[in-house]
């Protein structure tokens, strides 16, 4: 009786422990497993909210009473550091998603709360063991029902990222792909690669970094490369529509449990240019990849020669370079995220020699399917006999391009006056659209 009573302690944390009591081998599998404290629900399409059913790792008989898809792919949704010890809005958001573009797949949402919902340098240092528990239970599901890695795939946002990174590099056979959604930056930024994502923790890792902002160790977000694509929207470090004014719109419409939002937006925002990917296949945001933030402002980064450009978010490209990519891209402040990219050069010609600084001027665009007129831009500098380059964004397609306008906000300088000259010049407008390639 004392050895049943031990036997029952040990398998408390699993249901229907009796069954496995009529096996020796079955008994040690489930001892394996007893440290797991990692749950794994598998969501349905129809209630992307709600965990109806939980694979169990050391229990076969969970993974057909889940209806687990052996023959598709699988998501993995890992949240990250939580206040509130409760599933953010945004889960069940991306289950959905994932269910609009793949419907026969297997997304499931890893609940590590209980230690999410702890002092950050705590929840922080339980990333090794949720990566151990997600790794365990892969290389239960691969030895066990000979389901192939090759078809996983994991979500990790923020937190959630590096126990995504610790999961793929302690798994037995390499994982497919692993997303990281803005890494999370404190703890992280310095530590050495086995204890945050890295390139080497999957077959292939893209990230996207969207909250950068501030010193190194007190980002937020992770500023490094960890993956063999990096993407920097807006620069990654605040994202359009995450302002003060906004935020301060969202308490007072819906009370104080919304001031949170302010931090949270640009952070989240690498979530939902995920989704955006996910529901506007038809409108792919193009990432370019670029040296730095100020090179890719001025519009020189726009090629898309040997694998210069990508998708961002699920539909891209794997690139095969030890190298991590960086990337950069504009979004506007809202669904869908995609805006198109132009680069313009202008000459400017004068007699004289002269340099200006941080001219405000409007751009106009007018093409065959659309316009978009009076963009403001500023020019940092610009030089007479010189050549200025900067990128203008808008938020429409206009299809091929038929005319440009050029307006000067200050007094011009174009001006004839009937006693001189015109100090400026503009010699040659060369534009280069970033979508289409096309000059």
């Amino acid at each position: 009786d004392a050895n049943k009573s031990l036997l029952f302690l040990s398998f408390k944390p699993f249901k229907n422990s009796l069954s496995f009591l009529t096996s020796g081998n079955v008994i040690e599998n489930q001892k394996h497993f007893s440290g797991i404290e990692s749950k794994f629900s598998l969501r349905i399409p129809e209630k992307p909210d709600e965990d109806l059913c939980h694979l169990v790792p050391g229990q076969e008989t969970s993974v057909a009473d889940c209806s687990f898809n052996h023959t598709s792919k699988t998501f993995v949704v890992i949240h990250g550091w939580t206040v509130i010890g409760m599933f953010e809005s945004w889960v069940p958001k991306l289950v959905k998603a994932l269910y609009n573009r793949e419907p026969d797949s297997n997304v499931i949402v890893v609940n590590w709360l209980a230690r999410s919902s702890l002092h950050y340098t705590t929840a922080a240092h339980f990333t090794k063991e949720v990566g151990k528990d997600i790794a365990a239970f892969f290389d239960w599901m691969e030895e066990q029902f000979g389901y192939s890695l090759d078809k996983v795939h994991l979500l990790g946002y923020s937190l959630g990222a590096h126990v995504a990174g610790i999961a793929g590099s302690l798994t037995n056979t390499k994982i497919n792909r692993i997303t990281g959604l803005d890494p999370a930056g404190p703890l992280f930024e310095y530590a050495e690669a086995s204890r945050r994502l890295s390139p080497d923790d999957a077959v292939f890792v893209d990230v996207l970094h969207t909250y950068i902002r501030g010193s190194p160790d007190r980002s937020i977000g992770i500023q490094q490369p960890v993956g063999h694509i990096d993407i920097y929207p807006n620069g990654g470090s605040f994202q359009p529509g995450c302002n003060v004014a906004q935020a301060l719109r969202l308490i007072a419409e819906k009370g104080f449990q919304e001031s949170d939002q302010l931090l949270k937006c640009s952070h989240e925002r690498s979530i939902l240019l995920f989704i955006d990917s996910l529901l506007y296949e038809e409108k792919p945001i193009i990432a370019y990849r670029c040296n730095s933030k100020e090179t890719f402002e001025r519009g020189l980064c726009l090629s898309c020669r040997k694998n210069r450009c990508n998708n961002l978010g699920y539909e891209v490209k794997r690139v095969g370079s030890k190298k991590s990519n960086k990337m950069y891209l504009k979004t506007r402040a809202h669904a869908p995220y995609k805006v198109f990219h132009y680069q313009v050069k202008i000459h400017f010609f004068g007699k004289r020699n002269i340099t200006k600084r941080n001219e405000p001027f409007l751009i106009s665009f007018y093409g065959t399917k659309k316009e978009s007129e009076n963009i403001p831009f500023v020019m940092p500098e610009i030089s007479t006999n010189k050549t200025s380059s900067f990128l203008v964004c808008t938020e429409v397609d206009i299809g091929e391009l038929l005319m440009v306008k050029l307006q000067w906000e200050k007094e011009s300088f174009f001006s004839l006056r009937w006693w001189s000259t015109p100090e400026f010049t503009v010699r040659v407008v060369r534009i280069k659209a970033g979508e289409t390639q096309k000059k």
